[in-house]
């Protein structure tokens, strides 16, 4: 079952402003939020979860030879 996260929680989670994850969201680089209602945007819990887990994987993958 899906669940919905607000703000706050994804802030609290990624450890990123409101204003850095705006950012982001318009370079694709992190997860698009759903807009619920007419003043009500959450993020799904699942897409953060993977957001987080690939930037696990990336910092702890050996840097590629340039």
């Amino acid at each position: 079952m899906e669940s919905f996260i607000k703000l706050k929680e994804v802030q609290r989670r990624c450890s990123l402003s409101k204003t850095k994850i705006y950012d982001m969201m318009k370079s694709d680089e992190f997860p698009k939020n759903v807009l619920i209602s007419i003043k009500c945007v959450v993020w799904l819990e699942s897409e953060i979860d993977a957001w987080m887990q690939t930037k696990i994987s990336e910092a702890r993958s050996p840097q590629k030879a340039a």
